[in-house]
């Protein structure tokens, strides 16, 4: 077993454990998306032990470097004299003081440029291409087409120039295209393709990317120290990598599998407590989950799941105990019915269509005796979205806060986010159906994604919104942070038939003021956000602890290829 081989096995726990995930959607953690870690790190060690000379022993018999070098060096030399190539690239000599690593006694080291040439591709515009499938076309990171005649006439490593800077790519067709967006290297013959193409990756050409859309300067190439095995040492150094990159990618799939298992486990038994029957069916399955609560919850997509869940128990009555003795939340209903109706009599706010009736299907889950289904419409003033007023009315010093849906981020107001005001008199005169105040709940109704909500802060006294937001101005007494809960939750959402517009889905005004909500006691509200936001703080603190735990294992990891490259 090679050394290599020995360290991943003897330290397999840490290639696996250390991952970072990708978010989607509302913020839900994507396991399909989760890379390890640890096994990207040990790809980049095969790699860069491959290129110092530490993955395969030496053979004393083998061709040195030196020679093939002295080849090459005479072949440009006679093209030169021949006039076949210009001498547009001066080659840079080598200090031994400057050299990157130590490296074998067989090897060599020289600059990019002394070996490896950069040719630009031609124009190849989508239009032109025959796609008639002969041969492929590349673009700056990978096939973009065919063609029915080629450019290049040999098996080349595509690197992007344009865009995708420093991207490479393998083709091992006897033709292609390369676009101009693109650089094609065809490595001499001293040279193997597949070591090339691994010695490249470890050259970091993507960093070298310069500019708004990074560009790659060939130049900056060029200059880039590399070290030379003999040709037959090449040839088993990709050998020997194919061969690791192989174990590593088993490695991963065990660890995709396991991870995948693991999310279907949690999404199975948090879901037997939303869809518990009875107290004693939740209690039982709430205690299966409690056993092996240390097992469940290790990852940052187990935890949201958790966040999430426990939202579902707040709002369908399964998070707290009701007590017999609380105010129903029919005559909470009757007592935000007769203060709207006092707001209305007192001109502060306007009369509203009545609420269309709610019907039997329309109601997703069954509540506690003590709730009741209502209409966001029936709960808040007059809904409304915003409107976006001309450019020259903005002022960007003082004034009215106007909102837009990318100041809605992390179910919070981020006004610092490309803040802009408008004038006090606009926002009382042609803005004044959008007004907000501390406390409304603000929603975007156009995605993706969908209904991102917060509640507008105490900074400013009065604020604004553009078209994209609706608005809940919620009327005493309820709890906002409960209604806040609800639409956190989300799946409200999944009975809003969506208006396509551009390619964007969105929500419109009507349908959110017919969101159906499930509507507790005002106390029993009280004791939901409580215990909530007790439950939630703990996950966050369990999030920070697995997130901690991540960290460690990254730099164990981290200290593991340092100490094999160094070694």
């Amino acid at each position: 077993m090679s050394a290599i081989q020995q360290m991943l096995t003897d330290h397999i726990d840490i290639w696996t454990a250390a991952e970072t995930e990708k978010r989607s959607g509302r913020g839900r953690a994507s396991s399909s998306a989760a890379r390890v870690y640890g096994v990207r790190k040990l790809r980049g060690l095969i790699l860069e032990l491959a290129i110092r000379g530490k993955l395969v022993p030496q053979d004393a018999s083998d061709e040195p470097a030196s020679e093939l070098l002295m080849r090459i060096r005479e072949r440009n030399t006679k093209m030169l004299a021949d006039g076949k190539v210009k001498n547009s690239r001066p080659l840079n000599s080598l200090d031994k003081h400057d050299l990157a690593f130590a490296i074998p006694s067989g090897w060599s080291f020289t600059k990019f440029n002394e070996i490896f040439s950069l040719e630009y591709g031609e124009n190849l515009p989508a239009e032109k291409r025959t796609n008639s499938g002969e041969y492929p076309v590349y673009g700056s990171n990978g096939v973009v087409g065919t063609h029915n005649v080629c450019f290049v006439q040999s098996p080349c490593i595509v690197v992007g120039r344009k865009g995708s800077a420093g991207a490479l790519n393998l083709c091992l067709a006897s033709g292609c295209c390369v676009t101009d967006v693109a650089y094609f290297c065809i490595p001499p013959e001293e040279m193997d393709l597949y070591f090339s193409f691994k010695l490249f990756q470890t050259l970091g050409l993507d960093i070298l990317g310069k500019g708004i859309k990074p560009g790659l300067s060939r130049n900056d190439a060029y200059v880039l120290q590399v070290a030379i095995p003999p040709i037959a040492e090449q040839r088993r150094i990709v050998a020997k990598v194919d061969e690791l990159m192989t174990l590593c990618d088993q490695l991963e799939a065990q660890h995709s599998d396991a991870a995948n298992a693991h999310e279907q486990l949690v999404s199975h038994l948090l879901g037997t407590l939303t869809q518990s029957q009875s107290a004693a069916d939740f209690n039982t399955n709430w205690q299966r989950i409690a056993e092996h609560f240390d097992t469940l919850f290790t990852t940052e997509a187990s935890i949201d799941a958790l966040k999430q869940t426990l939202m579902q128990l707040a709002v369908m009555g399964k998070l707290v105990a009701q007590n017999a003795n609380d105010e129903p939340a029919s005559e909470l209903l009757k007592r935000i019915q007769a203060e709207k109706a006092k707001l209305i009599i007192e001109g502060k706010i306007k009369k509203d269509k009545p609420s269309a009736k709610i019907e039997e299907e329309e109601i997703r889950y069954a509540i506690p005796s003590t709730w009741e289904w209502v209409r966001m419409a029936d709960l808040c003033r007059p809904i409304s979205s915003g409107s976006t007023p001309p450019a020259e009315q903005f002022q960007y010093e003082d004034g009215v806060p106007f909102l837009k849906v990318y100041n809605i981020r992390n179910q919070e107001i981020d006004f610092e986010y490309k803040k802009q005001f408008i004038d006090d008199s606009l926002n009382r005169t042609k803005l004044n159906r959008s007004i907000l105040i501390p406390g409304d709940i603000v929603m975007n109704i156009v995605g993706p994604p969908l209904g991102k909500v917060a509640i507008i802060p105490n900074d400013y006294p009065q604020w604004n919104c553009n078209q994209a937001i609706v608005f809940f101005g919620l009327i005493q007494p309820i709890n906002v942070e409960y209604i806040l809960t609800y639409l956190k939750e989300g799946s409200f959402l999944q009975d809003i038939e969506l208006i396509g517009t551009a390619g964007q889905d969105n929500i419109s005004v009507s349908k959110s003021k017919n969101i159906l909500v499930p509507v507790p006691p005002l106390a029993e509200q009280h004791r939901i956000v409580a215990k909530l936001n007790q439950l939630l703080s703990f996950c966050d603190q369990l999030n920070a602890c697995v997130a901690n735990s991540n960290q460690l294992q990254k730099k164990i990891a981290d200290v593991l290829v340092e100490h094999a490259i160094l070694a």
